[in-house]
């Protein structure tokens, strides 16, 4: 008996933009997908991934400060809203220096120019694969 593949959706929450990722439960392998506006659209660019996707797990990335238990960071209101929308478990993963991180890995593949433009998705995969690797899931 096979098991029904699904997705995880990683996300990179910024002000402006919203970085997105996707891994299945089969491989186990995050791919950057897109970056999406913060804007009024957001939750309805979501909901069009999580449908197409079959996602059944969603990770943020917020930071991980020494305050955390007396600051609400974006990605947490944002993870709420979509737990409360979708039904679907929402996990947290420190994205410290993850944009850092993609803008090097982006440079050492020899990407420039468009950095901005890939930068917030590319943390996003980031995001999902260290969620994954630390939940013994890759």
């Amino acid at each position: 008996m096979t098991q029904e593949v699904f997705s995880y959706l990683g996300i990179d929450w910024g002000e402006k933009k919203i970085g997105v990722a996707i891994a299945d439960s089969e491989t186990r392998m995050a791919f950057s997908v897109t970056t999406l506006p913060h804007d009024a659209r957001l939750l309805e660019a979501l909901a069009g991934i999580i449908a197409e996707r079959n996602v059944r797990e969603i990770v943020i990335g917020i930071p991980s400060h020494i305050n955390r238990e007396r600051v609400e960071y974006g990605g947490e209101r944002l993870g709420n809203i979509l737990a409360e929308r979708f039904r679907i478990p929402v996990h947290y993963e420190n994205e410290m220096f993850t944009t850092k991180m993609a803008r090097a890995g982006l440079i050492e593949r020899g990407i420039r120019g468009r950095l901005d433009d890939m930068d917030d998705r590319e943390a996003a995969r980031i995001i999902l694969e260290s969620f994954l690797a630390g939940q013994g899931r890759l």
